[in-house]
This record gives C-alpha cells, sequence and structure tokens, in this order.
C-alpha cells in the first residue's frame, strides 16, 4: 500500500496547489504523511455526513473539492461543527486533501467534468490560464452542442444530466431560442459575464447567479442563462478524479479502491413553486 505522502504527492501533480487563487485554502488539511492509504473517498463537501461516511466506508484518505477552513480558524474544539469534523477524521485515522479552485482551472478540471455529463463538446477554456501555453488550462469552458437545441430542452437535458436537486435547473431566456454553443463554469459563475459576453456564446451554464448580475447581463444581450445547483455543477468533478486516481494507482501497481460519494451535501432540502409561476 502507498503511503499518503506518495498519494498526495500524485494528486498534487494532478493539481499543483500554487495553481489555486490566492484567497483560497487548498491541500492537505488532516493526516499524517507516514500512514498507509488503501481506500480513498471523494466529495465536494468536508462536512459531518461525508465524514460519517468515510468513517463507515473504513476510507483513509477523503478529498473535497471544498476546503474546510476557508478563512483559517483559532480552534478546532469538537463544540464547533468544523472543530467535530477535524476530530472525527483524526480519531480515525482519516486524511484530508482539498483541490479546489485548483482543480477548477486543470485539464483536465471541473468545468471539463461538468461539460462531459452535459455531453458537450470542449472547444476552449473561457478564461484561459496565461501560464500554459497550450492554452488547455484555465476557468470554465467553451463548448458546443453535438446538435442545435431550442434552450427549453437543453434546460431539460441539464436538469436530467446533473444530480438532482432541490433548486433543479433555473432558466433566463426565450425557452424556444436556438442553442448551438454554451459556456459552462462548475460553481459561483456570475463574476465571469464579460468573458462569457466577449466568448459570444449563446448560453451560459453556471451556479449561484444572482439577481442583479443576471438582470444586467440579460439587458446586455440576448444571452441565455441557466442557473444549477452549486454542488450538481461540481460533483461530476469527483467522478473524474476518481477515475485520474484509478488510473494512477493502476500505473503504480497500489490496488488503491477509489470511491465517490453520492450523499447529497447540496444545502436546499425542498422547493415549493410559486403558483401560476412561469414554466
Amino acid at each position: 500500500m502507498p503511503r499518503l505522502s506518495e498519494v498526495i504527492a500524485a494528486l498534487e501533480n494532478l493539481w499543483p496547489a500554487e495553481r489555486a487563487e490566492s484567497w483560497d485554502a487548498v491541500g492537505t488539511v488532516v493526516g499524517d504523511p507516514g500512514q498507509e492509504v488503501s481506500r480513498v473517498l471523494f466529495a465536494v463537501d468536508p462536512v459531518q455526513d461525508i465524514v460519517d461516511e468515510a468513517v463507515k466506508l473504513g476510507a483513509d484518505l477523503l478529498v473535497t473539492h471544498h476546503p474546510l477552513y476557508l478563512r483559517g480558524t483559532t480552534t478546532v474544539a469538537a463544540d464547533h461543527f468544523k472543530g467535530r469534523v477535524v476530530h472525527t477524521l483524526i480519531k480515525n485515522d482519516i486524511a484530508l486533501h482539498v483541490a479546489h479552485t485548483n482543480a477548477d482551472s486543470a485539464d483536465p478540471g471541473v468545468s471539463d467534468a461538468l461539460a462531459g455529463a452535459l455531453d458537450l463538446r470542449v472547444v476552449r477554456p473561457l478564461v484561459p490560464d496565461p501560464a500554459d501555453p497550450d492554452g488547455r488550462r484555465g476557468l470554465g469552458r467553451i463548448c458546443e452542442l453535438d446538435h442545435p437545441l431550442p434552450l427549453k430542452d437543453f434546460a431539460a437535458r441539464a436538469a436530467e444530466r446533473l444530480p438532482a436537486t432541490a433548486q433543479g435547473v433555473r432558466v433566463a431566456g426565450d425557452p424556444e431560442a436556438v442553442i448551438r454553443t454554451v459556456a459552462v463554469s462548475g460553481g459561483s459563475g456570475d463574476s465571469l459575464f464579460d468573458q462569457v459576453r466577449a466568448a459570444g456564446v449563446d448560453a451560459f451554464l453556471t451556479a449561484d447567479l444572482r439577481h442583479h448580475p443576471v438582470s444586467e447581463a440579460r439587458a446586455h444581450a440576448p444571452l441565455a442563462l441557466l442557473d444549477a445547483a452549486h454542488w450538481a455543477t461540481e460533483w461530476p468533478w469527483c467522478e473524474l478524479a476518481a477515475t485520474q486516481l484509478d488510473e494512477i494507482s493502476d500505473r503504480h501497481g497500489w490496488d488503491l479502491r477509489v470511491h465517490v460519494s453520492k450523499t447529497v451535501t447540496d444545502p436546499w432540502t425542498s422547493h415549493s413553486p410559486s403558483p401560476g409561476a412561469p414554466n
């Protein structure tokens, strides 16, 4: 069995910490570099439900997309929910490693996985990484559909292909508008409207879209917008990342057992449509 340090080195090769945004908190949060690793669990959120799942599974390493401590802390006391996470991990010899914005901009990365889930062909990054001479890394992806679809049908595809959440997929735009090209960005994407408009795509699918940015984007141009749940747009990356680690394990003869959590950690639990609301 490999040591944690060996597995982390492989993960850092996939998602180097130096490619994370300056405000981000990525890397190993908990774990003894010398401990052996035989079972790994991938998930979006490092919350108690996921940690309990890792304990039940017998995992030695939990890899999440979202950081546990994004803004730092002065305590890991177990009377706080994040402290309980740390205590549970340490008591059960489970390491925690985070790949966040360094996985967003990777090749392949979070938005590649999102595009794959929607059966879209990736053309190029939405915001290219200037440090990548091949022009493949960066935030978001510009994609093409296999054949044009009305916006309502593309939205239905997204709702069907992405993991089910209470929110589903919200849409802004003419339901009959023909969609040929799409920008996608896993996670919160309303800071990317300038780049999306510059790309000249027909639609933009992301998460956490807010009222004013959406209203202004729609006033600028007839850009169709699709707003899915944050968790749902990033969960496909867990399957991609697990496949990448499986391939590394096979290459090194590690015989790792790699799992993807299907626990829904989207915080919204139900949805009541307004009577007479547009559909």
